[in-house]
């Protein structure tokens, strides 16, 4: 079975150090037994290879110990996908919408400490988002539109990202266990399909301190995906999926292309274990590199 190898470093910004060298790219010509092919000249190249997937992985992880370049070896059967689910907290934006709402009331370090250690897998999902959510009772609905407006950034690749899958006809869904106003507004922001995640109870105006049932959770992201891809009649291999938390693992794992981006310490360490992709240097465009894509075939965001 054919598979290529991928590599893909920050995009260079002026006179930068390239890890991409000559002399590894030279190395690489021999470890994979095929010729360069430049996805963005400087920044990402894929190797196709008929050699052991493992043994080439492993020869080109010792190849660039310690540089700053994200290294993949992915089937070159089905690597467009036909359907695409994503994370949306630290993952499609670049902060923890949770923490910016418990901002507001003077205890985003409290909210935060127990975010880490829940996308970290050091505590239990469910009960840390209960107890988060708990802490968040008296404030204002209002300030859930003032954090979108002002603190909800998109993370660096994903408008390239949305447009290029959403020209090409690629499903896509915002799956998330925070909040469904933060959701809706990042699924409309970037042209997501749909969005699924949790309701807050709101009363008068006012969070009350819980979520109306049932709770979004690492189970029911895993749920979505396999629902999506029955009906539409795909299989694993045409499916990928991202994330950056341990709640995200469950779908990584069970999609074509899995992807743990910019993840937890934990979370980075299971996804490696588990032969699925940890991209740590590049941004989201790199799940278009992944498939294939050179940088000149992305769609320009609307």
């Amino acid at each position: 079975m054919s598979h290529i190898l991928c590599l893909i470093q920050a995009r260079p910004q002026g006179a930068v150090a390239n890890a991409l060298s000559l002399e590894r790219i030279a190395a690489l010509e021999s470890l994979t037994g095929s010729h360069p092919r430049w996805l963005s000249p400087g920044e990402a190249v894929e190797f196709a290879t008929t050699r052991a997937p493992q043994h080439v992985l492993a020869g080109a992880r010792e190849l660039f110990t310690g540089a700053p370049v994200d290294i993949a070896i992915v089937p070159a059967a089905e690597r467009r996908k036909r359907l695409f689910l994503s994370d949306m907290d630290s993952t499609m934006i670049t902060v923890e919408c949770i923490d910016e709402l418990a901002d507001r009331l003077k205890i985003k370090g409290e909210v935060a400490a127990i975010t880490r250690r829940a996308m970290n897998g050091e505590i239990e999902f469910r009960r840390a988002l209960e107890e988060r959510v708990a802490l968040l009772s008296g404030l204002a609905e209002a300030v859930i539109d003032e954090v979108c407006l002002n603190r909800v950034r998109p993370m660096a690749g994903a408008a390239d990202l949305l447009a290029t899958l959403r020209r090409d006809g690629v499903r896509t869904v915002l799956v998330s266990g925070g909040f469904k106003p933060f959701t809706r507004y990042v699924a409309e922001l970037l042209g997501f399909d749909d969005d699924d995640a949790n309701e807050l109870e709101i009363v008068d105006g006012r969070l009350t301190g819980r979520l109306v049932p049932p709770i979004r959770d690492a189970a029911s992201k895993l749920a979505r995906l396999k629902a999506e891809s029955k009906a539409a009649g795909l299989q694993p291999l045409q499916t990928m999926a991202v994330g950056d938390g341990a709640n995200d693992l469950p779908m990584v794992e069970a999609a074509g292309l899995g992807v743990i981006f910019m993840g937890h310490s934990r979370v980075r360490e299971a996804a490696l274990a588990a032969g699925r992709v940890v991209i740590d240097h590049g941004d989201l465009t790199a799940l278009l590199f992944l498939q294939g894509y050179c940088r000149e075939a992305f769609a320009s965001p609307a």
